[in-house]
């Protein structure tokens, strides 16, 4: 049996964010920090830059001019979004052409891309402030899957197949056979990375959303978000994810139920677009 800690020092050294995240952060959170200081760091990673541009030109942000340089970006970001922007393309260049044991890449981004869109539907649809950090903590949510699958990809394999079976929830079988589950590991990758503690307390309770403390209702619109991806995966109508789903947390969130079929439409509307956006590699067939 294995705890979280146990399996995300197993692939630290594989998976860190690249220095220039840390830079870039330290700019933004900085008083005395600069946008030109900030783009001068973000052009020392030509991937990076090229990246952030072709994202910022897309329709994910549908701007009525093209923006042709990072420092012209910035001011029209804002510096919380090139924060959450930077992250998410950091991120998806960390985690690039690795393919764990038996795990379709392609399917499993996508999910994550499913996760986030539908997060960050959910923030707007509430009027929560910061819909792009939703986005972020939505595509890191299932990102502790990733981690088992390089680390005891058996075990995760046999999780898997305990609930695919009907026999329990995947996040209670990979308690039973490995020793930890997703949102766990999850969580400890977040710390890992000293990402905002927002990060590690949402997705750690995505699950169970009230052990969220104060984060709880970021961590109730990621839970939302998660039934949409799972109801994706596994063919699910609406009606049948909306089952399983507390009612208190749209009572919390002060959202009714019957928007989760819009939500979940709008979310996939974008989803390839969005998907070969972030991950173009994974998404080539």
């Amino acid at each position: 049996m294995y705890s979280a800690q146990e399996l995300v020092a197993n692939i630290e050294s594989l998976a860190a964010l690249p220095t220039v995240y840390y830079r870039v952060r330290e700019q933004l959170e900085s008083p005395n920090g600069s946008i030109g200081e900030v783009a001068r760091l973000m052009e020392t990673d030509p991937a990076l830059t090229a990246s952030v541009l072709r994202l910022v030109n897309s329709a994910f942000y549908g701007f009525n001019r093209k923006i042709e340089s990072v420092e012209r970006a910035i001011p029209i970001l804002g510096l919380q979004q090139t924060h959450e922007l930077v992250l998410s393309m950091s991120v998806s260049a960390t985690f690039n052409g690795i393919r764990p044991q038996n795990m379709d890449m392609q399917r499993y981004w996508q999910g994550c891309m499913l996760t986030a869109l539908a997060a960050r539907e959910l923030a707007r649809a509430t009027c929560t402030p910061a819909s792009e950090r939703l986005f972020v903590i939505g595509l890191l949510a299932d990102i502790g899957h990733l981690v088992m699958y390089l680390t005891v990809p058996d075990l995760a394999i046999s999780a898997r197949q305990a609930a695919d079976a009907g026999h329990e929830p995947l996040h209670e079988a990979e308690r039973r056979i490995i020793g930890c589950d997703f949102a766990e590991t999850g969580a400890v990758l977040m710390e890992t990375w000293k990402l905002p503690q927002s990060f590690a307390e949402t997705i750690g309770a995505q699950i169970s959303p009230r052990l969220a403390g104060e984060h709880t209702p970021e961590a109730e619109l990621l839970h939302l978000a998660l039934a949409i991806s799972h109801a994706d995966r596994c063919n699910e109508s609406s009606d049948e994810a909306l089952a399983r789903i507390d009612p208190r947390i749209w009572a919390d969130l002060g959202l009714a139920p019957g928007s989760f079929p819009s939500i979940r439409e709008s979310a996939e509307m974008n989803l390839n677009a969005c998907a070969a956006l972030f991950f173009p590699d994974e998404m080539r067939p």
